[in-house]
């Protein structure tokens, strides 16, 4: 759960990253989510490696929801929420004291009120 929340959290600011570098040319939003991009991390992430299991994952199969996207503001509106859902997952579970990663909790809530912040301005500024 860890390295699949990671990995969406990470793509989702990617996309929405690019959007903002390429279609945008907006070089302050694109350089601070490239930064947050850049802080989320795990320093015990190449031992989540061995939990990845793609082959089995029971949601693997694509909903008709993200088959298609009507415009930028509903690539940029999913990929916000979905980063910031993934950053929920993470500074929830690394609270859990079993995982022995529970010092790392605070980064990811950073990360997700950051990404509403950027949200707000990014699409008000575009959209």
């Amino acid at each position: 759960m860890l390295d699949a929340n990671l990995n969406r959290l990470k793509e989702g600011i990617r996309v929405i990253e690019d959007t903002a570098r390429y279609l945008q040319n907006d070089k302050d939003i694109a350089s601070r989510l490239k930064d947050l991009r850049h802080k989320a991390i795990l320093n015990h992430s190449i031992s989540l490696l061995d939990s990845r299991n793609t082959i089995t994952d029971v949601l693997k199969k694509t909903t008709l929801s993200e088959t298609q996207r009507n415009g930028i503001h509903q690539i940029v509106c999913a990929n916000f929420k979905r980063a910031q859902e993934s950053a929920r997952v993470l500074e929830e579970y690394l609270k859990w004291e079993d995982l022995k990663l529970f010092g790392e909790s605070e980064n990811f809530k950073h990360i997700r009120y950051e990404l509403y912040s950027i949200e707000k301005e990014f699409v008000l500024k575009y959209f």
